[in-house]
């Protein structure tokens, strides 16, 4: 009897200490959510378990329990975005990534356009030491490179000066890049050939490293340039990304029809050609990209030098009035606007026919082109150009494998006059041209943000929802997302995102965004 009892006794005792030592299954529930799951295909009605940064569990989990739990009927749970084109020069001074990861973005690639940190290892360390708000990859640019070795000289280089540039893409490769971006429109890009170009990708390509290339020209020359670029990846065996993919000046409206048929073509042949692209009809760089590039050569003191002989800067005004009316002056002064002028800040938001005007000149082409070397000479200064056709932007976003990329630089109001794809890009996609335009479906928008970024960039644990995934998660209403930056006030947020869960923390819980930093910088295996 006394055994019986003590037996009893000790079953009870570690009943009552199974019950008081037992926690909830799991960190984070998300339940009741329409998921979808990053592939394109039809969304489900289902829960998700995560615990740590992971994704542990997804089907019917409503007896479940855990420390959090989300009741997401009506919204939908997606993927984090992918940003495939991502200026995070800032990241030092904005950690938080607060302009990007409220739009629902939890991975940014950086590096584009040619332009990198260097050297890369060290930067990253410093970055994983500072602590940063989403997750970050890099890529090596071919501008960086070049210019470490040779300045801003407009020749080819050496066979020495190649062998060091291989070396310097070598060593970035070995240090996590995910490829090599080049900025062949920018200096010294600008200043390559092809053969110089297809030498280095083949570096990053024996790393299983991708290409994405601002092309040499996005204007009358758009279609040889992307010829360019299908050429450096059959023969350097590389997949290409045509970043910021776009048709500009008017001359050139409307000729996606032929640049997104070449895609075509070079896919059928086997080759990996892939864009991205934002969802604005206007672009965002340096005024400078209307000066001619020769006359850029040797860097800011030379281009200030040229500009006092009589006969150079009537060479350069003409290329600028050329610039002005075939590419991204749009034919029109009111379509070029000021965005950050540290000369003269006044200027911010107003466009080169304001400051024509209020100079007292008649907003002629000719007269602009005299004021775009006033502004250089003065410094430089960043500008939106409206010189794209909403036809053009419609076409690319509907291709099946353009993904979406913001070209937005990290932010915080107050700073400057920016583009608005800043602020804006993603809930822009999914309110205006998914909800109001019906250009895309819902699932395949938040696949070419999600999985379509993700295999390109051989991510295998982002950029889909299912069991041992990250918990990258971003939550929305899709019938209420919406972009709120405008090119007149484009220091806003965007409406319509509950959550944003970054390696299963929220970085925005019920609309609010806290500061967490839970990003990693991501390193190529």
């Amino acid at each position: 009897m006394k055994a019986n009892i003590l037996i009893k006794l000790l079953l009870s005792f570690s009943f009552i200490a199974l019950f008081s030592c037992s926690g909830p299954e799991y960190d984070i529930l998300i339940l009741n959510g329409t998921v979808y799951d990053g592939s394109g295909s039809a969304p489900i009605e289902t829960d998700i378990a995560i615990k740590g940064s992971m994704i542990v569990a997804m089907g019917d989990l409503d007896k479940a329990t855990a420390t959090r739990i989300i009741e997401a009927k009506g919204l939908a749970v997606s993927p984090g975005f992918i940003d495939m084109h991502t200026h995070l020069e800032p990241i030092m001074e904005l950690p938080s990534c607060e302009s990007h990861v409220r739009q629902g973005v939890t991975t940014a690639l950086g590096g584009p356009d040619g332009s990198s940190p260097w050297p890369l290892k060290s930067y990253m360390d410093s970055l994983e030491v500072k602590g940063i708000g989403m997750n970050v990859a890099y890529l090596i640019g071919h501008n960086t490179v070049r210019k470490n070795i040779m300045g801003l000289e407009n020749r080819a280089p050496t066979e020495e000066e190649l062998l060091d540039m291989e070396a310097q893409i070598d060593s970035a490769m070995q240090e996590g890049a995910y490829g090599i971006s080049t900025g062949l429109k920018y200096l010294p890009g600008a200043f390559s050939k092809v053969d110089e170009v297809i030498a280095l990708s083949k570096v990053a390509s024996k790393y299983g490293g991708i290409y994405t290339s601002h092309l040499r020209e996005e204007g009358l020359g758009l279609f040889d340039a992307v010829e360019e670029a299908i050429q450096i990846s059959a023969k350097a065996d590389i997949p290409v990304v045509l970043t910021h993919h776009k048709a500009i000046g008017k001359p050139m409206w409307g000729e996606s029809v032929r640049t997104l048929a070449m895609v075509d073509s070079s896919r059928a042949k086997g080759l990996d050609i892939k864009m991205d692209q934002y969802p604005y009809t206007a672009s965002y760089t340096g005024i400078s990209v209307l000066i001619p590039s020769w006359s850029m050569a040797g860097g800011q003191e030379a281009f200030d030098e040229r500009a006092t002989d009589p006969v150079l800067r009537d060479s350069i005004k003409n290329g600028i009035v050329f610039n002005i009316l075939n590419d991204r002056g749009g034919s029109d002064l009111d379509r070029i606007q000021f965005a950050k002028v540290e000369w003269q800040p006044e200027l911010e938001g107003k466009t080169l026919k304001y400051w024509a005007e209020q100079k007292g000149l008649e907003p002629t082409v000719e007269n602009g082109a005299d004021l775009v070397i006033e502004a250089q000479l003065n410094g430089g200064a960043s500008c939106v150009f409206h010189a794209m056709a909403e036809e053009d932007v419609t076409r690319i976003m509907q291709h099946p494998q353009t993904m979406i990329g913001s070209d937005g630089r990290l932010v915080e109001p107050g700073m400057g006059h920016p583009h608005p794809r800043w602020y804006g890009t993603f809930p822009r996609v999914l309110g205006h041209y998914v909800r109001e335009k019906k250009t895309l479906e819902l699932s395949e928008a938040i696949r070419k943000m999600t999985s379509l970024p993700a295999q390109s960039l051989k991510l295998t644990d982002r950029g889909m929802l299912k069991e041992d995934m990250r918990a990258d998660i971003t939550i929305f209403d899709p019938e209420t997302i919406i972009d709120k930056a405008t090119f007149e006030k484009p220091h806003q947020y965007p409406e319509g995102i509950d959550f944003v869960i970054v390696n299963g923390i929220f970085a925005v819980d019920n609309g609010e965004f806290h500061d967490v930093r839970s990003g990693m910088v991501l390193q190529k295996n």
